[in-house]
């Protein structure tokens, strides 16, 4: 089923009930709209991109931060037959500019947050974009652009008869582009389907639940964990903005049952509380029943933590990539609290593998990169035929992560290839440092890169980030890291902010530009 016919089914069934609310605590506004509206707002979108000469095929992009008319317009373009290709809202301009020539886009919608890289470009973009529609704010609006009120009023909100198959191309997902140019990552209906009905069966979302959307939606992780209530059309909530207190606030205000937290969010509602800056008496959080992670390694610590102030919560760890349609192909799975700290085990109609660079099983409990095969598999890296060669491999898509299985068929995530440490000789894994740093109570983020050494090859480097308020000096870092292993002790102690993107991903690239590493890439 194409999710534009799911879209057409919930505003059949729940015509005037709530679909998505929007809430921007910064300036006290809260907006909603049903599944009847949300559904003519996207066949208007799409008969008017339609009347401006898109085809079936053509590629549309969208330039916005989180508000509530981003998946309205999402799903118009999908109605209209074209690509959606969603940008990364902190792309800079020439960024920008480069999506949008490999992607060959015909029209763009985009915020106002974006007037002005869009501006410095519109040259360049003039020589494939016909069609430029703004959502803000009118009297900002530039003159070549048309208001997307006006665009969707004008427009009908009449069904298109166009034949849309679930083998057909639909999007374009470019990757964040942290180690070079973003690749553009090629998905189809038959990949937004599946996580569709992967989420769904992973936490079980009924009718009733209600999703509390925080992440950018641009990226997989948010949009494609809210599919699984939008194949029961359950109502969801946008939240702008990422303070524990806002994020409580909606909890407790809209009756929230399913929220999707990053690593630092978690970090920083746990650090409130235990400030006191938060006093949960003051939210009725009794609906909240579940809440996962994904999008990063997971530090087993903070799990811990979360359970002791919400004992009655369930938790999962979701494990996904660009290339797989998000998250989903491994997940730790509702129940398996006893397993914290892996990633966990195939996800619904997936299968995994640990192998070497020959593409060869490793030992059970050895490390190799983590392959896995299911329907999210991108279709291709768009006009980068090299690079999906070397990523997908008889059917499995190699993930660039390295792990190992346990007795129980659990996997660990150990690494990505690009991040591991050779330091004389050892195969040394960042995470499994930075978990055990971010154990001390004064640490509130970590981040382990190597350095170049010409005796060694590279040194363990540890940047770390204090709680507020909190201090320590190299010499209490280097007490605590006596726990571990010699060879995997930090040699080198940075104390700075350990930058992460928005979906929670250390940048690492930052740090070693900043600090002097390098980047080692193991060979297949």
């Amino acid at each position: 089923m194409l999710i534009t016919d799911i879209l057409d089914r919930n505003a059949r069934l729940y015509e005037k009930e709530t679909a998505l609310v929007e809430r921007d605590p910064e300036v006290d506004i809260r907006r909603e709209i049903t599944w009847e509206t949300f559904r003519e707002q996207s066949l208007r979108l799409a008969n008017g991109l339609r009347s401006r000469g898109i085809k079936k095929g053509d590629r549309v992009v969208l330039l916005m931060k989180n508000c509530i008319e981003w998946l309205p317009y999402y799903f118009g373009i999908l109605y209209s037959g074209a690509w959606v290709v969603p940008l990364n809202f902190r792309f800079l301009a020439d960024t920008i500019h480069y999506c949008c020539e490999i992607s060959e886009a015909k029209a763009i919608i985009f915020g106002q947050d974006f007037i002005e890289r869009i501006d410095s470009i519109k040259h360049y973009l003039d020589q494939t974009i016909t069609c430029y529609i703004y959502v803000g704010q009118p009297d900002q609006k530039p003159i070549y652009a048309i208001q997307d009120t006006t665009f969707i009023n004008t427009n009908s909100p009449d069904e298109i008869d166009i034949d849309i198959q679930l083998s057909d191309e639909a999007g374009l997902y470019f990757t964040s582009g942290t180690t070079g140019s973003p690749k553009a990552v090629l998905l189809t209906h038959r990949n937004l389907e599946a996580s569709c009905y992967i989420e769904n069966h992973h936490h079980h979302q009924i009718h009733s639940d209600n999703f509390l959307c925080i992440p950018p939606l641009y990226h997989t992780g948010a949009k494609m964990h809210w599919f699984g209530n939008f194949i029961v059309g359950a109502k969801a909530v946008i939240l702008k903005g990422i303070k524990p207190q806002w994020i409580l606030e909606a909890i407790s205000e809209e009756q929230i049952t399913i929220v999707w937290l990053l690593v630092p969010w978690a970090y920083d509602i746990l650090l409130a509380i235990e400030k006191g800056s938060l006093d949960l008496k003051n939210y009725d959080l009794s609906f909240w029943r579940l809440m996962h992670i994904g999008a990063q390694p997971v530090p087993s610590t903070l799990i811990h933590k979360w359970k002791q102030v919400f004992p009655h919560h369930e938790y999962d760890t979701n494990y996904g990539l660009t290339e797989a349609t998000g998250p989903g192909c491994v997940h730790l799975g509702i129940g398996n609290l006893h397993k914290i700290g892996a990633i966990g085990i195939p996800g619904f109609d997936w299968e995994m593998r640990i192998v070497d660079r020959n593409m060869a099983d490793v030992p059970l409990g050895e490390p190799g990169e983590l392959i896995v095969k299911g329907p999210g598999i991108m279709k291709a890296y768009y006009k980068n035929e090299e690079e999906t060669l070397k990523t997908i491999q008889k059917g499995w898509l190699c993930t660039g992560d390295i792990a190992r299985i346990d007795n129980d068929g659990f996997v660990w995530l150990l690494d990505r290839k690009k991040d591991i440490i050779i330091s004389g000789g050892e195969n040394i894994f960042p995470v499994e440092i930075e978990d055990f740093l971010m154990k001390h109570d004064l640490i509130q983020d970590a981040a382990v890169i190597g350095i170049p050494d010409e005796r060694i090859g590279e040194i363990v480097t540890a940047i770390i980030q204090f709680k507020p308020g909190m201090n320590m000096t190299e010499h209490d870092v280097i007490s605590f890291c006596q726990g571990l292993p010699k060879y995997k002790r930090p040699k080198k102690i940075f104390f700075d902010d350990v930058p992460r993107n928005p979906t929670g991903k250390i940048e690492k690239p930052k740090l070693r530009k900043k600090f002097g590493g390098i980047s080692t890439y193991f060979k297949r």
